[in-house]
């Protein structure tokens, strides 16, 4: 298991706990260059909650992935929000 996954099925794990539907989480992961970018998609709903106020529970979920993937990983992660 790479760093990448592990800090993919970490986010995956966070935001299906964060969410009202965990059923409507959708995590990807797509090469990008020179880093990785991590895609979650949710309801509408949802992804207020995901983002929280100020985008604090976001920017939380971004520290935690890239700290998670740092350990061994030169290459850049992103965890990007994407509205179904």
């Amino acid at each position: 298991m790479t760093n990448q996954t592990a800090a993919r099925d970490l986010v995956e794990f966070l935001c299906r706990a964060l969410a009202e539907d965990p059923d409507s989480v959708t995590v990807e992961e797509v090469a990008d260059d020179g880093g990785v970018v991590i895609e979650v998609s949710v309801d509408d709903g949802d992804l207020g909650r995901l983002i929280g106020r100020g985008g604090l529970v976001a920017n939380a979920l971004r520290t935690v992935a890239k700290t998670a993937a740092r350990a061994s990983c030169e290459r850049r992660l992103l965890v990007e929000f994407v509205e179904d």
